[in-house]
């Protein structure tokens, strides 16, 4: 239990608050309205198609009732009581009140992203004043075909939202039925839905009452006005409907995911006890337990506002900021507050042993002693070590080196997608190929088989690694195996002799450990390893959410203890640019140039005037005034990633510079933004990526490029007597540690934060995959146009 959560009982789903209370009243007449709709149209229809079907074919007594299923009433659907509205009036308010979503997202009652919803609703709203305004829309089958499946696709989409306001559990809380339709329908709804809404818009642009809406003479206005659309639907809405089939593959993971292990190891403390006895470890109130520490340590009025805050998951950013503005007060503000920020995690996150049976402070955990040790296993590569050594950089399926290398990063340089500072540490490392033998030092990787670690690049090298990772046998013998086909070698811990082991895949099977449960274990082993040789220790392990706090407090706690216990021990972090950085002043003044510039292109204005300050804003910040100031600094945090990335990130931030300030070697640089496996499966953030190099300097590296720039820069840190990393180097701030050598693709000096180009990154995206679209769409409308008026 936190000190900020007294350990509290609740039966049952959560009470209602006010805004609870509004969305369940809005979410219920919503459904009601559109349910009013199918009982209106379902019957006339079916009374129609059963009137004509007498006399026509089903195919085409379907479409002539299709036809007129818009002008129902209750009369039409047979009502005894024929004084209820119509049809039409009843799609004109419901759908007309949709626009109120927008206004819930932007409000943040919701938590939907503005700009996708009012793309959503809009196209609703435009297909509904076309059909409102033609007669000639309205008479055809495919406005029945776009309402019923409008009305089929929002009752249960209602009632699903309405279900999980009171259960308080969109997830498992609602009925089974009701979440299968709110994640199926789509698959035959969403197809229909839309070729209804074609069909309005094309037969809108053949009426002559909706071209004649602005007057004679304007009716080329109206034309191309409903002709717009179809080009715009055509490249959206396969990416629409393949996103809401990916939505629908999580919602059932979800749904049907195992319950999780009892917890074991390093976990999260209880938060919460509910009446049925179940413990709950919010993630919430810990992280602001432990911002609030660190931020206590120098300012108690910015820690009370910590607590205070009531929308952690959107709110926690302005914390971070006002963290690192006082952490440039002083050097001496900067180390208390890293230093209070690890103690009170090390003191507030608990141990669990593997029997369950006892419970204990991670601190305390760590300074017990182990009777259980593991073995060591070790395995040398086949080839020769390489006579002579360059630094090669996989960029583009390409390995560059050399004059070409240097042509590169001077133009990365330029360009202003790298820091000068980078572009030296790359070039140096590239004219001292005496640093890329490191046959005395051992790196240790944390996380070795993680996308963005230097596993294989180290083996390139003929490298020294000694892998921590998990005890699977599948990721061993990858490793292994790699290993085996280099000049380098790899050490690992094992459960049982290596000698002892009747095969490879016994070996396997024998190799690895847990972060999480047998952090001690693995801390032992590793200062007993190697006596006196140099250790570079690498935090490279990575998990989603919460369990990335967990396994980047392990990595902590081992790194901590090696440089304590170990002369010669050296740490190695990659920081990501989405984060709170100390910047050189000549990257602020380049954002703000650029800043100049994109402003007044009317792309930027137009996307600007339509998301107000949640789109495009300035990524230029007064400079924070402290001892040695002032200190530039940039805000790359994407509140997408979430408040317990950013608390995972943050925590090495601070063991680097105290460990830097009691004499370790630290390299913890920037590495660019990544098309990792784990990034472009999400394909919003796919598509972003692909949209982002609009805006200068940014550029998306793939991981091979990544991996060996970082590495470069690595080697650099640890051989460059005068490199930041080194604790003689002289700064005005620790956190000055951060500005150097960061390869940060394009975040530092690009016009705008980079949390607030997303949107825009993926219209321009969708814009240019579009554009062989609308340009033969353009060139038909053209012609039917220039048939429709008689040109031709």
């Amino acid at each position: 239990m936190t000190a900020a959560a007294t350990a509290k009982k609740a039966a049952g789903p959560p009470p209602l608050g006010p805004k609870d209370l509004y969305l369940v009243l809005y979410n219920a007449l919503c459904a009601l309205g559109w349910s009013y709709v199918i009982a209106l149209g379902v019957p006339t229809l079916v009374r129609s198609f059963v009137d004509n079907s007498a006399e026509s074919s089903w195919i085409d007594a379907l479409k002539d009732a299709g036809a007129g299923l818009y002008r129902s009433t209750p009369a039409t659907a047979g009502w005894s009581d024929e004084s209820s509205p119509s049809l039409a009036t009843a799609l004109a308010i419901v759908q007309s009140a949709a626009m109120l979503e927008v206004v819930h997202a932007a409000v943040g009652l919701v938590r939907s992203p503005v700009f996708v919803t009012t793309m959503q609703v809009g196209s609703r709203i435009v297909a509904l004043h076309m059909v409102t305004s033609s007669p000639k829309a309205q008479s055809q089958w495919g406005a029945a075909l776009m309402i019923l499946s409008w009305a089929l696709v929002e009752v249960p989409r209602y009632l699903f939202y309405l279900s999980a306001i009171i259960t308080g559990d969109a997830t498992k809380g609602t009925p089974y039925p009701l979440f299968w339709l709110r994640y199926s329908l789509f698959a035959v709804l969403y197809p229909s839905g839309i070729s209804g809404e074609l069909s309005v818009f094309i037969n809108s642009s053949k009426c002559d009452t909706f071209l004649k809406l602005l007057g004679e003479g304007n009716e080329n206005v109206m034309y191309w006005y409903a002709m717009s659309f179809p080009i715009i639907y055509a490249p959206g809405a396969l990416p629409m409907i393949l996103n809401m089939a990916g939505n629908r593959k999580r919602a059932f993971k979800k749904r049907f995911a195992k319950p999780p292990p009892p917890p074991r190891g390093l976990v999260w403390p209880v938060t919460e006890v509910k009446a049925n006895g179940e413990e709950v470890r919010s993630s919430t109130p810990t992280a602001k337990d432990i911002l609030a520490a660190a931020i206590g340590a120098v300012d108690p009025e910015l820690a009370e506002k910590v607590r205070k805050e009531r929308k952690w998951r959107f709110g926690y950013v302005k914390h971070l900021v006002n963290m690192v503005e006082a952490q440039c007060k002083s050097p001496e503000d900067a180390l208390k507050v890293a230093n209070a920020g690890l103690n009170k995690a090390y003191t507030t996150f608990q141990f669990v042993s593997k029997d369950g049976n006892t419970t204990t402070p991670f601190a305390s955990a760590m300074s017990a002693t182990n009777d259980t040790k593991f073995c060591t296993g070790y395995v040398k590569g086949e080839l020769p070590a390489p006579k002579d050594r360059k630094l090669e950089i996989d960029y583009k399926g390409k390995n560059i080196s050399g004059d070409e290398l240097k042509a590169q990063v001077k133009k990365w340089v330029k360009y202003g997608t790298i820091e000068p500072s980078a572009g030296e540490a790359i070039l140096k490392s590239s004219e001292n190929p005496s640093w890329l033998d490191q046959g005395d030092r051992y790196f240790v990787l944390l996380g070795a088989g993680s996308a963005m670690g230097p596993f294989e690049v180290l083996m390139q090298l003929g490298a020294n690694v000694v892998a921590i990772d998990l005890d699977r046998p599948g990721i061993w013998k990858r490793l292994v195996e790699r290993a085996r086909n280099s000049s380098g070698s790899i050490t690992f811990p094992m459960t049982k002799e290596q000698k002892d082991c009747a095969s490879d895949d016994e070996m396997y099977a024998s190799s690895g450990c847990n972060l999480f449960t047998e952090t001690p274990l693995v801390r032992d082993w590793l200062v007993d390893l190697y006596p006196g040789k140099p250790f570079t220790v690498g935090s490279y392990a990575y998990l989603n959410g919460a369990l990335h706090v967990q396994v980047s407090l392990a990595m902590d706690a081992i790194s901590r203890d090696l440089c304590e216990r170990r002369t010669n021990t050296s740490l190695a972090y990659l920081c990501t640019p989405t984060d709170l950085h100390l910047i050189p002043k000549e990257a602020h003044d380049a954002a703000l140039a650029n800043y100049k510039e994109y402003s007044k292109r009317l792309f930027c204005m137009m996307m600007k005037l339509l998301g107000g300050k949640k789109f495009l804003r300035k990524n230029v910040r007064d400079p924070a005034e402290g001892t040695g100031g002032p200190f530039y600094y940039v805000n790359g945090i994407s509140v997408a990633q979430g408040p317990n990335y950013a608390m995972a990130k943050r925590m090495q931030h601070w063991r680097a510079v105290v460990a830097r300030s009691k004499g370790n070697v630290v390299s913890s640089n920037i590495a660019p933004s990544t098309s990792t496996a784990s990034v472009v499966q999400n394909k919003t953030f796919a598509w972003a990526y692909e949209g982002m190099p609009y805006f200068r300097p940014y550029e998306i590296f793939a991981p091979e490029t990544s991996k060996s720039v970082m590495i470069a820069i690595l080697l650099h840190d640890l051989n460059n007597p005068t490199a930041v990393s080194n604790p003689k180097t002289k700064l005005a701030n620790p956190n000055m540690l951060f500005s150097s050598g960061s390869f940060h693709g394009g975040v530092w000096r690009c016009a705008y934060e980079i949390d607030s180009i997303g949107e825009s990154s993926v219209l321009l995206y969708f814009a240019r995959t579009a554009a062989p679209y609308a340009l033969a769409l353009g060139g038909v409308g053209v012609a039917v146009g220039a048939k429709y008026f008689g040109i031709v």
